[in-house]
């Protein structure tokens, strides 16, 4: 069974979602402490969320940013607001879908059960990606996929969901060049409809969390096709440092 984490202020939506997803056989549970999300949303362990943005204390955006810190939980951002730039806002802060209130029941349900099919069902991409529990290594780095680490040496850091993708599709294809299109499909399934802009902030930051492992300019950019990943061997290392000193 399939729990579902609501964190929704407004007491008579939450109840109605509540009812909602239980009548479809979903375990479901509403946000009790408006204060600290994470914790609780850590004990409940749930495979989606549904997240407001306008709650206590801090906004849903900031409290999607705190999640992406340790989960890769799919989360869809339920609000009254309508503008383009918040649901921009909503992607690009680690959301994975956005619905407008008043909630169509039946096209919420139909997104949740989309969410679960493609992340943990019949569409989930078992043939590139690696098992939740294992590691990808590329010439002593390593991404393990259970906890979203990058690891160099004795360094790591923790990434967002949309970093860990992007870290996998790189290291999956070292040393290939992976076109921008490659990569909001990567992020999005259709790169449609995500602004362009939006992969460039990502693959910055994620160019930042490697600078911090102490590997700089390992993402380079292709000039007119996309980006490619490449980290030196121990001997490709020490033949280019012989070379400098010829």
């Amino acid at each position: 069974m399939y729990r579902i984490f609501i964190v929704e202020d407004d007491e008579q939506i939450g109840n109605v979602l509540n009812r909602t997803l239980e009548k479809y056989g979903f375990d479901a549970k509403c946000a009790a402490e408006y204060s600290n999300i994470v914790t609780e949303l850590e004990a409940y362990a749930p495979n989606l969320v549904l997240l407001d943005i306008n709650l206590p204390y801090f906004d849903g955006y900031y409290w999607c940013r705190q999640i992406r810190k340790s989960s890769n939980v799919p989360i869809i951002f339920i609000s009254a607001r309508e503008g383009e730039m918040d649901q921009v806002m909503a992607i690009e802060h680690g959301g994975d879908d956005y619905i407008t209130k008043p909630i169509p029941l039946d096209l919420l349900m139909a997104k949740i059960k989309g969410v679960l099919r493609r992340v943990y069902g019949e569409y989930a991409d078992t043939s590139t990606l690696a098992p939740p529990d294992s590691e990808l290594r590329v010439e002593g780095l390593r991404l393990n996929l259970s906890c979203n680490e990058l690891v160099w040496k004795q360094e790591k850091v923790v990434l967002t969901k949309n970093e860990q993708l992007l870290a996998e599709c790189f290291m999956q294809h070292s040393g290939r060049t992976i076109t921008r299109d490659q990569l909001l499909e990567v992020l999005w399934d259709k790169a449609e409809f995500v602004d362009d802009n939006t992969l460039t902030v990502n693959v910055t930051r994620l160019r930042k969390k490697l600078e911090e492992l102490g590997l700089p300019q390992v993402i380079v950019t292709v000039r007119g096709l996309g980006y490619k990943l490449l980290l030196e061997t121990e001997d490709e290392k020490q033949l280019n440092e012989q070379e400098l000193h010829l």
